[in-house]
């Protein structure tokens, strides 16, 4: 019962992760699409700050899910691996807020 309950949160979670990132894709393709077909002028980076926020939202969505489907996965081994796969979310979490606030900077 408990073990189908953690895994339901962690796969919505997860789910909710990768929809967030698509959206933020869709949503960037469809700006730059609109605005090349009515010759419009754009900032790119616009789109860049509006997609990058959307993509370090879905991570940490993606890293609640890992740390929450851990409770049921104790073992040495999984927890190594979750360590090694919440690091690398982390450090391209950090990267990504770098890259927005350098674009809200120049904005």
């Amino acid at each position: 019962m408990l073990e189908e309950f953690v895994n339901y949160i962690s796969y919505s979670l997860a789910v909710f992760g990768a929809i967030l990132v698509f959206y933020g894709g869709i949503r960037a393709v469809i700006e730059i699409l609109a605005k090349e077909i009515l010759r419009k002028s754009y900032q790119y980076h616009d789109i860049r700050l509006d997609f990058t926020t959307k993509i370090v939202l879905g991570l940490e969505f993606f890293i609640a899910a890992d740390l929450i489907k851990s409770i049921l996965q104790p073992t040495l081994t999984d927890l190594i691996v979750l360590a090694v796969i919440v690091a690398i979310r982390t450090v391209v979490g950090y990267s990504l807020n770098a890259e927005l606030k350098e674009l809200s900077d120049n904005k």
